[in-house]
């Protein structure tokens, strides 16, 4: 069983950095079109809900870590940090749109700089579980 959940834990974690590259591509220039920023929101969500459900099952499932593990902890804050910044983005973008491709600037860009630098702070927890 444990194999699995980390399998779907790591793919769930594909997921988000897929809507972090994308993001990046836009936030270098790329024009975010619909369909597209359809596709990196949909990562987010299927990607960041796996992450947090299989993660947690994942200590659950191991007598090696507890939930209350400070890095744990840490990674589930940063979690929703990011999630929030994320639906933040989401919402400031879909005010601006005009139905054809945007550019992010200006507090788009850094809200979605400040997130990729939240999703890294989640990773280097993951693999280096410091205090564990």
């Amino acid at each position: 069983m444990y194999d699995w959940l980390l399998f779907l834990h790591l793919i769930a974690a594909f997921l988000l950095a897929v809507t972090v590259v994308m993001y990046s591509a836009f936030a270098f220039g790329a024009q975010a079109e619909g369909r597209m920023l359809f596709v990196a929101d949909r990562c987010w969500d299927v990607g960041g809900l796996g992450t947090i459900i299989f993660g947690v099952w994942l200590v659950f499932d191991l007598d090696q870590y507890d939930i209350t593990d400070g890095w744990i902890i840490g990674a589930i804050v940063l979690w929703f940090v990011a999630t929030g910044l994320g639906q933040s983005f989401q919402r400031r973008l879909s005010e601006g749109e005009g139905g054809g491709p945007v550019a992010l600037v200006g507090a788009l860009r850094t809200m979605h700089w400040l997130r990729t630098l939240v999703v890294l702070a989640i990773l280097v927890l993951m693999v280096w579980k410091p205090g564990a």
